[in-house]
């Protein structure tokens, strides 16, 4: 599923309601939490962070994969996005670090097509076990 958002710190918040109803239409309560914290801070930094076309919209892509949820949000920038901790920045280095903890894997990748993204993977907890997911 992909999502279109402004780029104003209000996205945050509808986008953290719209992977609930997401994750509750798959059945998948026991990462919701995680997942929606997960989304909170990639969201942040690329609201804050991003460099894009003025007017630009950020996209949100949550996926079902094979070991739990995927959680992508890219930015019209024509450069690589960097998440990196800043002596100058505080809130950025306390959001790296939340993402550390949380997720299970996640990563930045390089623009294609003038878009960046950064995602990160959450697991399913091993009592559940994954449901077959192609």
């Amino acid at each position: 599923m992909v999502l279109r958002w402004s780029r104003h710190p209000r996205c945050v918040g509808v986008a953290r309601r719209e992977l609930r109803k997401v994750l509750d239409g798959w059945g998948l309560s026991s990462i919701e939490n995680m997942a929606v914290l997960v989304l909170s801070e990639l969201l942040t930094d690329t609201v804050r962070h991003g460099i894009a076309r003025p007017g630009a919209e950020i996209e949100t892509r949550y996926l079902r994969v094979r070991s739990g949820l995927r959680i992508e949000v890219s930015d019209t920038a024509h450069k690589f996005l960097q998440l990196t901790a800043s002596p100058s920045d505080p809130d950025r280095s306390t959001r790296l670090s939340l993402l550390d903890a949380l997720a299970d894997r996640w990563k930045t990748n390089e623009p294609i097509e003038l878009r960046t993204s950064a995602w990160a993977e959450i697991d399913f907890p091993p009592q559940n076990g994954a449901p077959d997911v192609e």
